[in-house]
């Protein structure tokens, strides 16, 4: 055997590879059984502002249900589909076997939550992020399809409710704002 050889039989086999994938488009799924708690594949791309990833959504003639965008901790964005791998293809899975953990650098990878076996398709839980109104288009436009006993139905994070300030209760007949009863004077203290 030459060196060479070896050192393709000593390489570890890559975790994954993408192939069509029954939930949507292209999918990933392992190449061996992998382990609970394994760094199965970084999530790359080129780090990009927010306000650049709006111009590249709305350039693409948004919103559009196929996005390679990660949103980081400190307010940028990965955009896999600029000088990404093959992460950028792991579809979103209410019951996932994956999870995505940004590292104290910012690198965003793939953890295994469980024992993934050979030829399984991995996922991850990534609700979506759409500012505009959820209409019964974008939301047909943003369906999961993960087929989960405990599926949400969408892809898309709840917006977040805003609160109706509460209503003040009605003053008191009598009352007047700003002005308070007036005090008796404290008796006076012997001696």
């Amino acid at each position: 055997m030459t060196d060479a050889s070896l050192q393709s039989a000593s390489a570890p086999q890559p975790a994954c590879r993408v192939e069509r994938s029954p939930v949507h488009g292209n999918g990933v799924f392992a190449t061996r059984d992998i382990l609970p708690g394994e760094r199965v594949i970084q999530y790359a791309g080129r780090e990009i502002s927010w306000d650049e990833a709006q111009a590249r959504a709305a350039a693409q003639g948004g919103p559009h249900n196929h996005t390679f965008f990660f949103s980081l901790a400190n307010g940028n964005v990965i955009d896999g589909g600029d000088a990404g791998n093959d992460a950028r293809f792991i579809n979103h899975s209410c019951e996932p076997n994956c999870e995505a953990i940004e590292e104290e650098d910012g690198t965003i990878f793939i953890y295994a939550l469980h024992a993934i076996l050979q030829d399984e398709e991995l996922s991850y839980s990534y609700p979506l992020i759409y500012e505009g109104r959820h209409t019964p288009a974008i939301k047909r436009a943003f369906a999961c399809r993960c087929g989960a006993a405990q599926c949400s139905g969408t892809m898309l994070a709840p917006k977040p409710r805003q609160r109706k300030p509460k209503a003040k209760p009605a003053p008191a007949a009598g009352f007047v704002p700003g002005l308070t009863a007036p005090q008796n004077p404290p008796p006076a203290m012997p001696g």
